[in-house]
Formats: structure tokens, sequence, C-alpha cells
């Protein structure tokens, strides 16, 4: 969840005493943009942690705003030959059999770290002996594609992800060209209310920032994709009680703030936010339930062919030549001699 407690953060949060402990397993990568409110640390903890500890399901919030992307490729006419499933243990695994019936004849493969997560995805989405579709689907491939795919599927990914530039860069280079990449992840209004509830209290923020889509087309475009789209919704979740509300803040993440609170929450800080969530969050609408805002942020993005470079004097060979004038890409002006 993004809201300390002190049930089961442990070891997450790098603090006072536990700062000190050997943290080399979770080193962060190096950055090249990374968001200016999250911990990299923390990031790599939880993101390690969240692989060993987890089960075979899918955080809800995360399986419905795939329910509502996968309704998106009605836009994208071309239909991949071969797809990438990024992460789907966190992202949706539900999702994935959906995808493969709307691309049945099209090669799939599934990228999921670490191995222990791996494990997980691999049960989850093997197909028994009887079922037909063991035998008629076209089998999926566990690990880096072996060439490159017509498109990446990452659902709910980039607003965890401490380098997202490097992230989309990456996904860039796995794309062929003309492939494009599907996204989805939360946006800066996500648990506004959570956040006017602790900045009332004098506590520090209960979650990370989370970037704008703008920020995002910026970034898609740094990274040599074209064409990038990017839309909003805003979806309201309602509880029973704060505890049920709390719960399901603590499937989806974490609260990776560097200026998160430094140690363990105890129980009168926690009976206390419980009321005041009580009090501050309750739906006018709906009396006795709790409602909670999250922005979600869709985006897809084309890879544009490459660009033959125009010199003085440029060779193309006829092979490329030919390629070129397939794929419709810019050739250099003919030059008069």
């Amino acid at each position: 969840m993004f809201v300390n407690q002190d049930q089961d953060i442990g070891p997450i949060y790098c603090a006072g005493a536990r700062a000190r402990r050997p943290c080399n397993t979770f080193m962060p990568p190096p950055p090249t943009q990374r968001p200016p409110t999250m911990d990299p640390l923390a990031a790599a903890r939880w993101g390690h942690m969240a692989a060993v500890m987890g089960s075979a399901a899918s955080p809800w919030l995360h399986e419905e705003v795939a329910r509502r992307m996968q309704e998106r490729l009605q836009w994208i006419v071309k239909k991949p030959q071969r797809w990438l499933h990024w992460e789907p243990l966190r992202g949706g695994l539900s999702i994935h059999p959906v995808l493969a019936q709307r691309y049945p004849q099209a090669q799939c493969f599934v990228a999921q770290t670490p191995p222990q997560a791996a494990a997980i995805v691999q049960r989850a989405l093997a197909k028994p002996w009887w079922d037909l579709r063991h035998w008629l689907a076209q089998p999926v491939q566990f690990g880096p594609p072996n060439q490159p795919v017509h498109m990446l599927w990452a659902n709910m990914a980039l607003h965890m992800e401490t380098d997202p530039q490097a992230l989309i860069q990456r996904w860039h280079q796995l794309l062929e060209a003309d492939g494009f990449v599907m996204f989805s992840c939360l946006g800066p209004d996500t648990l506004r209310q959570m956040r006017d509830l602790y900045a009332a209290q004098g506590w520090p923020a209960p979650a990370h920032e989370f970037t704008d889509m703008h920020d995002w087309g910026d970034m898609l475009v740094q990274a040599g994709f074209a064409e990038p789209v990017m839309d909003m919704e805003r979806i309201t979740l309602t509880f029973s009680s704060a505890g049920n509300l709390l719960a399901e803040l603590r499937s989806l993440g974490r609260n990776l703030h560097p200026q998160r609170f430094g140690g363990l929450r105890g129980r009168r800080w926690f009976a206390a936010l419980q009321e005041q969530i009580t009090q501050r969050l309750a739906d006018p609408e709906h009396p006795g339930r709790l409602r909670l805002g999250f922005e979600v942020i869709y985006g897809h993005a084309f890879k544009p062919p490459a660009r033959i470079p125009v010199r003085a004097q440029t060779n193309v060979s006829l092979d490329d030549f030919r390629d070129a004038l397939q794929r419709g890409a810019d050739l250099p002006p003919h030059r008069e001699r």
C-alpha cells in the first residue's frame, strides 16, 4: 500500500537501525531520469519482496485497468504477429488469455522478473493437457523475445519504476519498426484525499508523487517513439471500512517517498489513521461507505521506421532501398550531377 503500516513493511523501509543492514541484493539501477520523489533503494527492495512473497493473484485495480486498456486495442487496426506481456504478475494475469484470444495466431512472449515471480506466472498461465487451447493456441515463451515484437503490453508498471526513461527506452529497443507499446499507470491525482488527510495531520506524504501524462508523452518522444496518444480517467473506489481500504492499498504498492516516516508506526497512530479515514473519506452519496479516487493514465505510441541518413553522398544498398520503398520510409533526395 502507499501508507506506512506496522504490520508487514519490515525491511522494505530502510530507515534508522534497519538502514544499516546490508542491502547489496537490492541495489537500484543507475539513474537516467528518475522521479524526484521516489526512493530508488526502497523501490528495489519492495520490488524484490513483492515478487518473492507475492501470490498468483494480481491486484484487483490492476486487473480492472487492464480490462479497460484492452478495449482501447480496437483503435489499433494492424494486428501484431508477435507480442510481449511485460511483468504480468503485478500488471494483471487475467487479461493474458483475453489478449491471446484477440491475437490467436500471434507469437507471445512473457517478460517477468525475478525468477521466483516468473515461476508463479508460468504456473498461472499453464493450460492443462486436456484443455483444447493447450494444443491449438500458440505456446507462451518466457524470457526476452528472440526478435523484435509488434506489440508490447505493460499495465500499471511505470508509476512504480525508479528510472522510467530507461524502461521506456528498453521498450523501444524490444519493438519492431511500426510496432507499438500499450501502457497504463497511476496519475498525479491518485490518493488526493489521503494526501490531504496526511497534510492536515502534519504527517509526511502517504505516497510518492506520480508523473503527469504530458511528461510521459515527452519521455516517449525522447526515447524515439512517434505519435504518442495519452488519455486519462478517474476511478473512484468505495469501501465498507478503513481496514478494507488500507488492505486494498497494501496490495497496490508501498510508500516510496524519500521523506516518508523513518520508522515503524505504533498502534495508537494506526487507530488515529483509521479514525481520520472514517471521518474524512466518508461518501456523502452512500452512507456508511468510504471513497478514494485514482487517476489512471493510458498511453500508446508507435516506433517509427528508421530514417536513412542524408549526407552529401549517400550509399544505399539495393536491399535497404527495396525495404525502404516497401515501408514508405524517407529516402535521400536525388542529387543532379
